[in-house]
């Protein structure tokens, strides 16, 4: 404790510092008056007293100092302590008792409390109370508040060393957010030049920034970032995900372009590449469309009206909607289904599957048939289906699609099982019939009956194959 503040506090802490007077009872007694000293200090009065003055104040204060006199009367020293915590708090709470904790994100992990108790103070308490309002922490001291979510100033690290050894107390603890805590602030307090040089030799530290910088979208600093770095790839892809925040098309088609030449890797300059090509087919077949569907002269925009732009949708979007509005286009314009995806090199499953839902959508169940129709060099046609007929039924059934669609499709799938599971789902009548006759199971047969409705042609064709005498059953 300063000289200083003893010599002010009286005679009582003189006493107390005296050999035989350190127990329990002195030190509350002599935290008693100090407490009364502070109280005091912020009161409007002249400070530069007389001995007769000090004299007349410890008389004459509400909250009465200690003398010798009062040593047995236990219950007035505990009342006078409760006062002091008291008054103590009343002028350290107009500040501070409503002043949240927050974490580095800036929400509130709760809020401040005294940790004196009243009759229970002693001087380790009181000492922590003065530091929680003193800023004056070590570097241990402080990440341990930033761990707590607790307020934490760090101006007080002004030097380079100092801030390198909080960064580096603050990486020992292995928390991210006491981590980004203080790279905040070194962002904030040292140049660019200096933190990029002093984060090179911290990779844990440097990863935490990086990750940060893409979290708030400060595209400039990690550019400038990895320029320093040397990593170009990198640099290059971080330049690329700025086209995000351009919402003209034309300028972020231009933006697109100006990206093909950057250092990226083989696989991501493709993707470039063909992402600019996408865009650029896009703003064509918009304009294109957009002019035929304010003239009303084409049946299809006229019975399904667009529901939304095709701009900057995602290439399987875009050959939705090519399937669903220019199907039958010859494949030399930029909207044909065919052309695009000769263009970007669409897997057959997917361009099927896609102009399937598309077709289907529309009920255009002839173009659903061309497309699983093929010829081999004899002429001969067969259909064929890259998804598997299973999902074929499925999407069909989705859109729904007649009995009749619906049975031929099955009747295509090759697995018994499947087909008999799918055809008593779809209620295809006649082909879980004949798939039971083929088999000769005359129980599921009989199963199979009592789902049917009475009297009707499917209960007849039923009766009629369980009385035949040409069919040995299996069971």
């Amino acid at each position: 404790m300063p000289q200083s503040l003893i010599r002010e506090a009286g005679p009582a802490a003189e006493d107390w510092r005296s050999p035989g007077r350190e127990g329990t009872v002195w030190k509350r007694h002599f935290v008693r008056c100090f407490l009364s000293l502070i109280y005091s200090s912020v009161q409007p009065c002249e400070m530069n007293w007389t001995k007769g003055d000090e004299e007349e104040y410890w008389n004459s204060s509400k909250f009465k100092a200690f003398t010798f006199d009062d040593e047995d009367d236990e219950l007035s020293q505990l009342k006078e302590s409760k006062r002091a915590v008291n008054s103590l708090r009343d002028f350290v709470d107009d500040d501070d008792d409503d002043l949240e904790r927050v974490s580095w994100t800036g929400e509130p992990v709760g809020t401040t409390k005294s940790h004196c108790l009243a009759g229970e103070l002693d001087l380790e308490v009181f000492s922590h109370f003065l530091m929680d309002y003193s800023n004056d922490w070590s570097l241990s001291d402080t990440v341990r508040r930033l761990r707590k979510g607790k307020v934490c100033s760090l101006e007080r690290f002004r030097s380079l060393q100092d801030k390198l050894q909080l960064l580096e107390e603050a990486v020992s603890t292995h928390d991210g957010n006491v981590i980004t805590a203080v790279l905040i602030f070194l962002k904030r307090t040292l140049s660019k030049e200096i933190l990029f040089r002093e984060l090179e030799l911290r990779q844990v530290a440097l990863r935490h920034l990086i990750h940060f910088l893409k979290e708030i979208g400060d595209q400039k600093l990690l550019l400038d970032l990895f320029r320093f770095l040397d990593r170009t790839e990198e640099l290059a892809l971080s330049h690329y995900r700025e086209h995000l925040n351009i919402q003209d098309p034309e300028k972020r088609k231009e933006f697109l372009k100006s990206c093909i030449g950057l250092p990226f890797s083989a696989e991501d300059s493709a993707h470039i590449q063909d992402h600019y090509t996408l865009l650029e087919r896009q703003i064509i077949i918009e304009a294109n469309d957009r002019h035929l569907e304010l003239a009303g002269q084409t049946e299809i925009f006229r019975k399904h009206p667009r529901k939304a732009s095709i701009l900057n949708m995602p290439l399987v979007t875009t050959l939705f909607y090519s399937c669903f509005y220019h199907y039958m286009e010859a494949e030399g314009t930029f909207s044909s289904p065919v052309n695009l995806k000769k263009t970007f090199k669409i897997p057959d499953k997917q361009y099927v599957l896609t102009a399937l839902a598309a077709r289907a959508k529309l009920r255009a169940w002839h173009d659903v048939d061309a497309l699983f129709t093929t010829k081999n060099w004899l002429g001969y046609t067969k259909k064929r289906a890259p998804i598997g007929f299973h999902r074929v039924v499925e999407i069909l059934h989705k859109n729904s699609a007649p009995v009749q669609i619906l049975q031929e499709y099955v009747n295509l799938v090759e697995d018994v099982d499947t087909k008999l599971n799918l055809a008593t789902k779809f209620k295809c009548h006649d082909l879980v019939i004949d798939t039971c006759r083929d088999l000769k199971d005359r129980q599921q047969l009989l199963a199979y009956r009592s789902k049917v409705d009475k009297g009707s042609a499917e209960e007849e064709k039923i009766d009629a194959i369980l009385n035949s005498s040409q069919i040995r059953w299996k069971n």
